[in-house]
């Protein structure tokens, strides 16, 4: 009997059925009157500058480098404070990227086209030739997908899961429905909370963003929305769009979408879990997907996270409440490096073992507060580490088993250590940047000059959360910064 099951999904398949937006669109749709040029800074703030349409056409069209100028302190700011290494001097030149154009709906009155782009220096500095910078979250993922599809032959599909909670009010923090875990009642018929979810699904689908599925959450006006499988880059891309959707939606009924990781600590906690599926691009017999079995890039995969979590930790998990959602029984994955089989105790659950073209890993490890690009570029390029080592001709063994059944937390040392769950995530923002700092060889594929910044305005960011006095200001201001 064959009891492969789910939709069976490739990066072939995947592009071919992706619509391109062109420049085309832009001219031949006379609702769309603006566009919004994104970018996501280390702090995981979507910024914009809004281009009237017929100045962005011109833009694109006359320029011989079309881009808009932003400080660099830009990358630095946290509110209004500038992060260590940053100064109010010099500028960008930031570059639309035409193949990342969606038109949004629910953003604005009328749809407006929304663009990501990448950061670029004016003219080469000292003795470079390119244009490239370095602490730019999008070129960073852009270069780890080009680095592993040449020094692996492997590709990657994303998948998101997006966790938000509706609230009335942010002081006090007030969810705008209690209900159960996937219950009917948290949207029933006439309530504000339904309408404003299929008005939310109505306008990802109309912007081109594929649903797989929506429903209630366990926290107080949580709900999540679950989004198909794409490239990483387009998958990072969709994820901001989805954000910006999500929220503007929002506060068109008058309510305040958040993505902060536990509001409630009286209940489950918001994430962004990550499904991600490994692809052979050289058709290698030693690559195969079978059932129930990992091939050798799979493993590749799960061997370089693994090695490198506690570090990626600092990326994914990077503000002091993150650690408020990341503990031990509460479905987040747990604290301590490990994978399992359909197991959400654990960091990385492997999930569909049995059916090879939908098997995955959902990459439990990041919350919503984490930039998505930067998050995905860390993920890939510890695996990178590990994968190029079947290129060369080597095994990839897995130091750690299947956890199984059972939470590692509640395992007893002697369990833990003989199936090489040795090592904890970090408890503490502070832990998780110490260990991305000492981790040499992530510094190293990642770019110690990313690394260096990122950790200087993550040292930034933590101050500036936890400046109130009180928990309840200090909530106030997390809930209305994500």
């Amino acid at each position: 009997m064959d009891f492969t099951h789910g939709i069976d999904y490739t990066p072939a398949t995947v592009k071919a059925s992706s619509v391109a937006i062109t420049l085309a669109h832009l001219k031949n749709n006379p609702p769309i009157k603006y566009v919004r040029l994104y970018w996501v800074d280390f702090t995981n703030m979507r910024r914009c500058r809004v281009i009237p349409r017929e100045s962005f056409i011109q833009l694109i069209e006359k320029s011989n480098r079309p881009g808009v100028n932003i400080a660099k302190v830009a990358l630095g700011l946290v509110d209004l404070f500038i992060a260590e290494g940053f100064h109010p001097i010099g500028e960008f030149l930031y570059v639309p990227d035409l193949s990342s154009l969606r038109i949004l709906y629910g953003v604005g009155k009328t749809p407006i086209l929304g663009v990501l782009g990448r950061f670029e220096e004016k003219q080469p500095k000292g003795d470079k030739k390119d244009v490239e910078v370095e602490l730019c979250p999008r070129t960073a993922l852009s270069r780890m997908i080009r680095q592993v599809q040449s020094t692996c032959s492997a590709e990657f599909l994303v998948g998101f899961e997006s966790e938000f909670i509706l609230l009335t009010s942010t002081k006090p923090v007030v969810p705008l429905h209690v209900h159960s875990w996937s219950a009917s009642a948290g949207m029933l018929n006439g309530s504000k909370e339904a309408e404003i979810l299929e008005d939310i699904a109505d306008s990802l689908q109309a912007s081109g963003i594929k649903i797989e599925l929506f429903h209630p959450e366990a926290a107080p006006g949580q709900y999540e929305i679950v989004t198909g499988p794409l490239s990483p880059l387009e998958a990072a891309d969709a994820l901001v769009y989805t954000r910006e959707i999500i929220v503007n939606v929002a506060a068109k009924h008058g309510v305040h979408a958040t993505f902060a990781p536990r509001p409630f600590m009286y209940s489950p906690g918001t994430s962004t879990h990550a499904h991600i599926s490994v692809h052979d691009t050289a058709n290698r017999t030693h690559c195969k997907k079978i059932p129930n079995e990992l091939s050798l890039l799979e493993k590749g995969f799960l061997a370089g996270v693994l090695d490198h979590l506690p570090a990626i930790a600092a990326i994914t998990l990077p503000i002091p409440a993150s650690y408020k959602r990341a503990v031990d029984g509460t479905w987040s994955g747990g604290t301590y490096v490990s994978w399992g089989t359909e197991n959400r105790e654990a960091s990385i659950r492997l999930t569909n073992v049995a059916s090879p073209n939908s098997r995955r890993y959902e990459c439990r490890f990041i919350d919503s507060t984490a930039n998505p690009h930067l998050a995905l570029a860390a993920m890939l390029g510890a695996a990178m580490t590990r994968m190029k080592m079947i290129s060369e001709g080597s095994d990839v063994q897995l130091e750690i088993q299947d956890a199984g059944t059972k939470q590692a937390a509640i395992m007893t040392e002697e369990e833990r250590k003989a199936k090489g769950i040795t090592r904890r995530l970090p408890l503490s923002s502070e832990e998780a940047r110490s260990n991305l700092r000492n981790d040499r060889e992530l510094c190293e594929v990642l770019g110690t000059e990313l690394v260096d910044a990122f950790l200087s305005v993550n040292k930034t960011l933590e101050d500036a959360l936890m400046q109130d006095k009180t928990e309840d200001d200090q909530l106030k201001r997390l809930v209305e910064y994500y």
